[in-house]
């Protein structure tokens, strides 16, 4: 065999060299199916933002919608019913979570941003709890008229007269009360004092800006850190949040005069005196604060998801088939909330189109 130099033939020795190494290029490029490397799926994502009592309802369905759909994501930004309608106006999210009807301007805002009309869609029941630090009264009863008294600033001492007679035989001891309440514009302020306003003698109008006493937190889970941590306090929060910071919550008198303890069962009784006040499709609730059923816990709040009501987007309408199903329904109340009754439900269900 002829001994390859490079004074036999450049030319021919630089064509072998090239050649070997096509050949090892295209050697090295013949894989198998299960060896080529596949590219990550597509995944598509909207975003949510707003109310702070859905928020655990709002993490265990994204977990489960997720679980359903790997290639589908829902982000959601808790930060307060008022901040969720501003960021849906402004077109920042794809819907807003809120506690409370968008008022007029914010209505007429956000049929602007949607091109058409922008609907309210009831999902979830969240009851308000009355959440206190008073190791020495596990069972304390509270009436409206008490309730006001200590929101307000008139009551100020735990065995003040009218806590008394709530709690007939209970030791109430004589040690002030500190109230914390919401600092941020809250759906949950304003259902608690919409509360205050129809059952007990508070003065102010119904207000997402709190007008009564007490200390200020930016969130729920402040204020639910803050009666933790604070002997002879008391505060109001969702009740999603009760049981992780394990609370004590208030038996509250409803009009029918029973005191009535906090679950997903006695919240559901409040809306059995609900009704539909939206126009046309969109499905604004009004509460009756002073529900004569018996075994209801008076106060609530039912938390909707906005969103347009013509040519949503896709994703959105996915999420909320999924939210108002039978199985995003059917779990909430391991979270601390309450589903919707029957009768809203398949109002819901018939303005998405939802099935089952």
């Amino acid at each position: 065999m002829a001994k390859l130099t490079w004074a036999a033939g450049p030319g021919l020795l630089a064509a072998l060299i090239v050649g070997a190494v096509a050949l090892g290029l295209v050697g090295s490029a013949i894989l198998t199916r299960e060896e080529v490397p596949k590219s990550p799926p597509t995944v598509a994502s909207i975003s949510g933002s707003g109310s702070t009592a859905q928020e655990g309802a709002m993490d265990a369905w994204r977990a489960e919608f997720q679980r359903r759909h790997p290639d589908l994501r829902v982000r959601y930004q808790p930060s307060g019913s008022g901040a969720g309608i501003r960021d849906f106006i402004a077109g920042r999210t794809a819907f807003a979570g809120s506690d409370v009807a968008m008022r007029p301007l914010e209505q007429a805002q956000a049929d602007k941003r949607c091109g058409g009309k922008a609907v309210h869609l009831p999902m979830v029941v969240g009851p308000i709890a009355v959440v206190y630090n008073l190791p020495s009264v596990p069972g304390l009863k509270l009436s409206p008229t008490t309730l006001t008294g200590i929101f307000s600033g008139r009551i100020t001492r735990w065995n003040d007269p009218q806590i008394a007679a709530d709690n007939s035989g209970a030791p109430v001891p004589h040690t002030g009360i500190r109230v914390f309440h919401r600092s941020d514009k809250s759906g949950t302020t304003y259902h608690f004092t919409a509360y205050l306003k129809a059952a007990g003698p508070w003065l102010h109008q119904p207000s997402r800006t709190w007008t009564g006493a007490g200390h200020g937190f930016a969130s729920s889970v402040g204020i639910t850190n803050a009666v933790q941590q604070t002997q002879g306090s008391i505060g109001y929060v969702h009740y999603g949040l009760v049981s992780n910071a394990r609370l004590n919550t208030a038996k509250v008198r409803n009009a029918s005069g029973q005191f009535v303890a906090l679950s997903p069962q006695s919240a559901s009784k409040a809306l059995q005196d609900a009704r539909i006040v939206g126009q046309n499709d969109d499905l604004v609730v009004k509460l009756n604060y002073r529900t004569m059923a018996k075994g209801a816990y008076p106060i609530v709040l039912v938390t909707y998801e906005i969103t347009c009501a013509k040519n949503p987007d896709p994703l959105v309408r996915t999420f909320l088939h999924y939210t108002a199903s039978a199985a995003g329904q059917s779990y909430l109340s391991l979270y601390g909330y309450a589903p919707l009754p029957p009768d809203l439900l398949a109002k819901v269900r018939a303005r998405l189109g939802v099935t089952n």
